[in-house]
C-alpha cells in the first residue's frame, strides 16, 4: 500500500509542470489572434409585441368568428332516415334511450331557431351558426322550427343535421316545443380537455 501511495504522489508531482507547460503553449499559440466583435443582434421588442397582438387579434376577428360558425352542408347527401313515424336520428355512440328522452321532452331547449321564410341556403348558415353558438354557450339542447309550408325545409333539415359532427341526436319536438313543425336537437358539448 505504501508503494502505491508513493507512485500516486510521484504522478501528481509530474502532472503539475505539464499543466503549466500546456498553459504557456496555449498562450503562445494564441498570441497573434484578434478577438471577434460581438455579432449578436438584440431583437426589437416592439416588433415582437405587435406580432403577438396581431396573432391574438386574428382569433377574435369577426371574419374568424364567422368562419368558425360556418359548416358546409351538402344538398346532395341523403341520409337513411326513418320514413314512418316521427323524424328521429341518433349518432353512433349515443344510447338510443336518448331519443325517448327527446320525444318525452326530458330535454328542454335553451335556444330556438325559427327558419320560417328562409331559403335552404340561408337556413344552412343559420343552422351552423346555431350549433356553434350553442357549443360556445355550453347548451346541449336546441329547437329548430322549420314550419309546415311546402315542406322544403322540413325535408332538408334532417339531412343537414345528420352531416354535422356535433349533432348527437334529434327527434320531432313534443307539442309544447312545436310538434311536427320543429325538431329538438341534442348537441355534443366539447369539454376543456377536448378543446386542447
Amino acid at each position: 500500500m505504501k508503494a502505491f501511495k508513493k507512485e500516486l504522489k510521484a504522478m501528481k508531482q509530474k502532472e503539475q509542470p505539464v499543466e503549466e507547460a500546456s498553459d504557456a503553449s496555449f498562450a503562445e499559440l494564441m498570441s497573434g489572434v484578434k478577438p471577434l466583435n460581438q455579432d449578436k443582434i438584440e431583437p426589437d421588442k416592439s416588433v415582437a409585441l405587435n406580432d403577438k397582438k396581431q396573432r391574438s387579434g386574428r382569433r377574435d376577428s369577426p371574419h374568424n368568428k364567422q368562419l368558425a360558425a360556418t359548416f358546409s352542408f351538402s344538398d346532395m347527401y341523403q341520409a337513411a332516415l326513418p320514413t314512418e313515424g316521427p323524424m328521429r336520428y341518433c349518432s353512433e355512440g349515443v344510447p338510443t334511450h336518448t331519443l325517448k328522452q327527446l320525444r318525452r321532452g326530458d330535454y328542454s331547449p335553451e335556444m330556438m331557431l325559427d327558419l320560417h321564410g328562409l331559403t335552404r341556403e340561408l337556413a344552412k348558415g343559420e343552422i351552423a351558426a346555431l350549433i356553434h353558438a350553442a357549443q360556445k354557450a355550453h347548451i346541449d339542447c336546441v329547437s329548430i322550427m322549420h314550419g309546415f309550408g311546402e315542406g322544403v325545409l322540413k325535408a332538408a333539415l334532417p339531412h343537414y343535421l345528420v352531416q354535422h359532427p356535433s349533432v348527437k341526436a334529434f327527434h320531432q319536438a313534443p307539442l309544447e316545443y312545436g310538434g311536427q313543425a320543429a325538431l329538438l336537437v341534442l348537441i355534443d358539448i366539447p369539454t376543456n380537455k377536448e378543446k386542447r
